[in-house]
């Protein structure tokens, strides 16, 4: 913990990985591109889930649970949804292995216990749930049918990185069923704000509510509605999406129901999820050279006291107070008595962190009736009267999270470009922080490719918010009728 990390303008990937393992987040696994999530990591991500389900359940979502292998025949059955993840499937051909190994010693598969039908690792579920919603959906009175899980699934990527690409990760999906077309759609807006606003108010980072453009929505959607936020070293990084499945599933399954005029029709919907992805993206929005920084309304630990040098009975009583009052305002806080430590190491480490607030109580504090406050967005410190340290401390974790949303906004405003022309658009992807581009696009896929071919650039999405505006594509001349935001992403 000791040693310092990399700074980010050296090397940004290796600042990623090195705040990862040394804040104690999360760790590879002796499965390739596997992570271990370690107990800090598991209690951000804990914090993060149990606020998002909060708002599930608010708009009206129940939990449920459905299993992690896909018959392969259920997963092919939705054609568009099967080939978006043939590449990233991991396939289950066998369930048992020889009683005994070879000459070698290696346990082998057993060739007389290949499986009738092999089975497909979940890299998604919608062929599972909708198999099942089948049996479950009769008639009109069934619906709407609002199911959430949480679960974990697989995707076999070449390259990894801990959080942001693995090839298991945990996650929520929500996938609903509707009586009509626009009961579906409002649903999707609601869970893309949902998602919005838990971005926003939660992890303090901003985003750009948007539609995803033809070629970059989800297999088997008719529209993939998208939260785009813009990590320090200005990549994209796609932080949660919901989709408008139209009837596509409903047909492949035979999902049919029977409406208040008697008539039978398919169903509509929707589905949409966020994954510990967001914690690879909560890391890269706010952290420093010295580690992680964590928005108050999430970090495991809002508040640290340390004793100063060491915690001695005087110290212990006041540190203990403080803790009960904080406590008795909802506020998550620890007191660090490892005498084994010494202070400046207990400042290194709770930094790295990224504990919101260090309070430092010392004999001679105690004797002038003061604490000292640090606070980790700014690293400013502060000598605080004992008497109202507490109200103080309250005040300040809201500052801090405010303060950590207002200084990634302006970071996003920075680096957010309009331009139109290609040579422009070259220029600025060219830069050390590239960010966001808003320019015109005429809308055609061979665009698109051609734009990615040759800058590596994305449409990231097409924001809900977009004005009309006559203008010109960036790239092919042609007309449009509105800017799209491009940039180079996770």
């Amino acid at each position: 913990m000791a040693k310092a990390i990399t700074n980010r303008s050296e090397d940004y990937s290796q600042w990623y990985i090195d705040i990862v393992k040394k804040a104690q987040l999360a760790d590879n696994s002796a499965v390739r591109g596997c992570m271990v999530i370690k107990p800090y990591g598991f209690a951000l991500w804990e914090n993060m889930r149990d606020q998002l389900d909060t708002m599930f359940k608010e708009t009206g979502h129940v939990n449920a649970y459905f299993p992690l292998f896909v018959p392969k025949s259920l997963f092919e059955a939705e054609e568009k949804n099967a080939e978006g993840f043939a590449k990233e499937c991991a396939v289950v051909t066998h369930y048992r292995l020889k009683n005994n190994p070879d000459e070698a010693g290696k346990l082998m598969v057993d060739p007389e216990a290949r499986l009738e039908e092999e089975l497909v690792v979940r890299p998604t579920s919608e062929a599972i749930i909708w198999n099942t919603y089948r049996d479950w959906i009769n008639s009109y009175r069934d619906l709407p049918l609002l199911i959430n899980q949480w679960a974990n699934v697989v995707r076999w990527e070449m390259r990894t990185r801990l959080f942001l690409r693995t090839a298991e990760f945990l996650w929520q999906e929500g996938h609903t069923a509707h009586a009509t077309r626009e009961e579906a759609i409002e649903e999707t807006k609601r869970m893309q704000e949902v998602y919005a606003t838990f971005a926003e108010e939660y992890m303090a980072m901003p985003v750009v509510r948007g539609v995803k453009s033809e070629s970059e929505r989800f297999a088997g959607a008719d529209d993939t509605y998208t939260i785009e936020a813009l990590m320090q070293d200005g990549k994209a990084l796609q932080a949660g999406t919901s989709h408008f499945l139209g009837q596509n599933f409903a047909k492949a399954f035979e999902v049919k129901f029977l409406n208040e005029n008697n008539q039978q029709e398919y169903v509509w919907a929707t589905s949409w999820g966020v994954s510990t992805r967001l914690i690879g993206g909560l890391i890269m929005t706010h952290s420093d050279d010295a580690g992680l920084v964590l928005p108050p309304r999430l970090a495991p630990v809002q508040v640290v006291i340390v004793p100063i040098p060491k915690p001695v009975p005087e110290i212990n009583e006041v540190a203990e107070k403080i803790m009960a009052e904080l406590k008795a305002k909802g506020i998550r806080v620890e007191y660090d008595t490892d005498a084994k430590k010494r202070p400046g190491f207990k400042f290194a480490e709770h930094e790295m962190r990224g504990v919101p607030v260090r309070i430092g109580i010392g004999k001679r504090d105690l004797e002038k009736g003061v604490v000292e406050v640090a606070r980790r967005d700014t690293k400013e410190k502060e000598q605080q009267p004992l008497g109202g340290v507490v109200e103080h401390v309250a005040q300040l974790l809201e500052d801090i999270q405010n303060n950590l949303y207002d200084r990634a906004v302006k970071f996003r405003e920075e680096k957010t470009t309009s331009v139109d022309n290609f040579d422009d658009f070259k220029a600025v992807l060219e830069q050390e922080i590239p960010g966001f581009i808003s320019a015109h696009w005429d809308g055609t896929a061979e665009t698109e490719q051609k734009i990615k071919e040759l800058t590596k650039a994305t449409i990231r999405c097409i924001p809900n918010d977009a004005p009309e505006e006559d203008g010109v594509c960036v790239y092919s001349g042609k007309p449009s009728k509105r800017r799209v935001l491009f940039a180079k992403a996770y």
